[in-house]
């Protein structure tokens, strides 16, 4: 794991911890950490990083379904004993605390699978963004990455991306950098 990962992810944690003592619980600070979170995802390529994006959004999905019947308590502390492992740079010990509250979470909620499917989509559409900023059409750029085009449009219209300048490199050179994104 990339330290600078490492410390992020760990920062992640802490806010999470933070958000889940607080009695009035803004599940949009939750996602505003998960899509901090995709973000290092799509540029580092980095397992772990999904894994904690994919555990905080369904964290907001199952405190926004089932707010009073959920053992928050046992969350609290098996994500906090998560990032003392990771603190420690005991990255299997770390796992194995993040692998329990995702079966917490999948018992509680059976919509656990959709949750991962949508965090996944949005590192995609991400990450596709960038192919989008170097020139490669947005039709194109869907069908690379296998979502409607509608979807993608819906990321942009999110983003200030397509009223940035466009990066008028010349055809080799976007080619190769579309190359570099799935090597």
């Amino acid at each position: 794991m990339e330290e600078e990962v490492r410390e992020d992810l760990i920062s992640v944690l802490k806010q999470v911890l933070a958000f889940l003592k607080d009695p009035e619980y803004n599940i949009s600070r939750l996602r505003e950490l998960s899509n901090h979170t995709i973000h290092n995802a799509s540029i580092y390529q980095d397992e772990h990083s999904i894994s904690v994006a994919i555990l905080i959004y369904s964290l907001s999905k199952v405190i926004e379904r089932v707010r009073s019947n959920f053992d928050y308590a046992k969350i609290k502390n098996l994500l906090s004993l998560a990032a003392e492992y990771l603190e420690d740079n005991n990255v299997e010990s770390y796992h194995e605390f993040i692998r329990k509250i995702f079966g917490i979470i999948s018992r509680t909620d059976s919509k656990f699978r959709l949750y991962i499917q949508e965090v996944i989509k949005q590192a995609s559409i991400r990450k596709g963004s960038k192919l989008y900023e170097h020139g490669i059409s947005a039709s194109k750029t869907a069908q690379i990455l296998g979502i409607s085009l509608w979807d993608f449009y819906d990321y942009l219209g999110a983003t200030n991306i397509s009223d940035a300048e466009k990066d008028i490199s010349s055809v080799r050179e976007r080619l190769e950098f579309a190359r570099s994104l799935f090597s």
